[in-house]
């Protein structure tokens, strides 16, 4: 693997492959009683969270932490940041602090590239602006291996506001690293102007994609970031694009549901769905943990995994 994980598109095959067995060999010790490993003991990772998180942020830490890191929380707000120190200013205290790891969260797409010209540790991107997320893609792909085993030549949709989702450029990105093929179900006003160069299909109907879809993943429609009226009503749009159960029923037997969170229950998916057998939602919380121990512990080089599982 590279120094740094800023970009889904870093990772090749065999990188992901890589973290995936790695989380496979962690997850056991979930299992656990003493869920710990000393393998970065005496390592610092700081969670730098320019934007407001919760399950990232406490992901990341209950990760670092379960390897035995020392862990820093730098929250943007009450901090330095506040008063105008730059994110250079705050990248060099990091750096005089020793920061084996920086992971950053950020509502400018591009900030962890400029941070990695910054420090020497490594820094991985928790969410820049609309750009990427690579680390809910890799657990999104560990949570669908483990329901579906391989996922060459799996079919995946993903459904909902793509324009403002960085979740869904990274999962097309490692998808189709890792063999599946992807499809992007949107209305015509929530797709990226270059969604035609990324590796995937792009529809508009969502019925006619659920039959053959071995994942049908919802993506939050972001209001937060809208600043126009992307479609006429939340009625009409979870009328078209939501997950109810009558859509479910067009999926195959073995199929499953997925949504990175938080959900909107009622508008992007129905909470009969989300709460169902076939919903993963709860799993991927959960392994969330584990693909971003293994991610942290492959960056940082801990010591052999053989004889601590």
């Amino acid at each position: 693997m590279k120094r740094h994980l800023i970009s889904a598109a870093d990772l090749t095959r065999d990188d992901a492959l890589l973290i995936l067995d790695t989380a496979d060999e962690l997850a056991k010790i979930s299992e656990r009683s003493i869920k710990k490993l000393p393998t970065l003991r005496g390592r610092t990772v700081v969670n730098l969270f320019f934007e407001d998180s919760t399950r990232t942020r406490i992901s990341f830490e209950a990760a670092a932490k379960r390897l035995s890191a020392d862990v820093i929380n730098f929250s943007a707000k009450g901090s330095s940041v506040s008063k105008g120190e730059s994110l250079k200013d705050t990248a060099l205290t990091l750096e005089a602090m020793g920061a084996d790891a920086v992971v950053i969260r950020h509502g400018a797409s591009g900030a962890p590239y400029r941070l990695a010209g910054w420090v020497r540790g490594s820094v991985v991107n928790a969410g820049d602006g609309t750009h990427e997320h690579p680390t809910q893609a890799l657990l999104d792909a560990f949570t669908m291996r483990r329901r579906l085993g391989s996922l060459d030549g799996r079919k995946i949709t993903i459904v909902g506001d793509v324009l403002h989702s960085r979740v869904a450029r990274s999962n097309v990105l490692l998808l189709a690293t890792l063999g599946a093929e992807v499809t992007l179900v949107a209305p015509p006003t929530l797709f990226p102007v270059q969604v035609d160069s990324w590796p995937c299909e792009v529809s508009y109907d969502l019925d006619a994609v659920l039959p053959k879809s071995d994942v049908v993943m919802m993506l939050r429609v972001q209001r937060e970031r809208m600043n126009a009226a992307f479609f006429p009503t939340e009625r009409e749009y979870s009328r078209r694009y939501g997950l109810d159960r009558d859509r479910v029923a067009k999926m195959p037997d073995h199929a499953i549901v997925m949504h990175p969170g938080p959900m909107n229950r009622g508008m992007e998916i129905a909470a009969e769905v989300a709460d169902s057998p076939r919903s993963t939602i709860v799993e991927q919380v959960a392994n969330g943990v584990t693909a971003r121990m293994a991610v942290l512990y492959l960056l940082l080089g801990g010591a052999d995994l053989g004889g601590e599982i």
